[in-house]
């Protein structure tokens, strides 16, 4: 393991597009369910052990297996009720892909997978093992929606970074798990789903005026 390639992977300063994603958080900040740091952080553990475990589950097992990566899409496409979050993810493993082709030299995978599987291929390239990758799939699913949490809400950058601090023990809890079933069937992979998210998703697709693609 490289921990310095992990840093490289897991930095949001990758240009990946990541910044230009809330996670969901814009449209339930204007739904008034996350006003205050407190509801953040409620949010952040929700998204967590939803879409973190999902994510992290998917990007160990791509990470192990990067020539199945067509399944795994097609898996996470299952577990992805909402048109505009599939759209969202695709654009950032796109945009994954681009920058990580600048640094590594890739295996076969489409243009488009989803950014769980995205990540899972480039760790596996990046000479990642399955609980780097799934580290980094769950650090992400909360890094994005804390950095929007800081815009959207004017919240204070160092309480909303102490989050994050508090997040990083359950981060490890469910990337080690991800990368103990990493050579599960796809059908056996997490499944976990948010509802919310998803409504919140499809209502925030038809704003004309926002600050994040999702």
């Amino acid at each position: 393991m490289s921990l310095a390639t992990l840093l490289v992977l897991a930095d949001g300063r990758l240009p990946s597009g990541g910044h230009a994603h809330s996670g969901g958080l814009e449209a339930q900040v204007s739904a008034g369910r996350v006003r205050e740091l407190d509801a953040v952080a409620e949010f952040l553990r929700g998204r967590l052990a939803t879409a973190g475990l999902v994510a992290a589950g998917f990007a160990a097992t791509a990470c192990v297996r990067p020539a199945e990566w067509a399944d795994l899409d097609q898996g996470l496409d299952a577990r992805t009720p909402s048109p505009a979050l599939r759209k969202a993810s695709r654009a950032q493993g796109r945009a994954l892909l681009r920058a990580a082709r600048a640094m590594w030299a890739l295996p076969p995978v489409g243009r488009e997978p989803h950014q769980p599987v995205a990540l899972g291929v480039v760790a596996h390239a990046a000479g990642l093992g399955a609980t780097e990758a799934a580290v980094a799939a769950a650090h992400t699913t909360v890094t994005g929606p804390a950095s929007a949490a800081v815009r959207l809400l004017g919240l204070d950058p160092y309480a909303v970074h102490g989050l994050l601090a508090r997040l990083a023990g359950d981060c490890d809890r469910i990337a080690a798990g991800a990368a103990a079933r990493a050579l599960d069937p796809v059908d056996d992979l997490p499944a976990a789903g948010g509802p919310l998210l998803d409504v919140g998703a499809e209502l925030h697709a038809t704003w004309e005026v926002r600050l994040f693609a999702s």
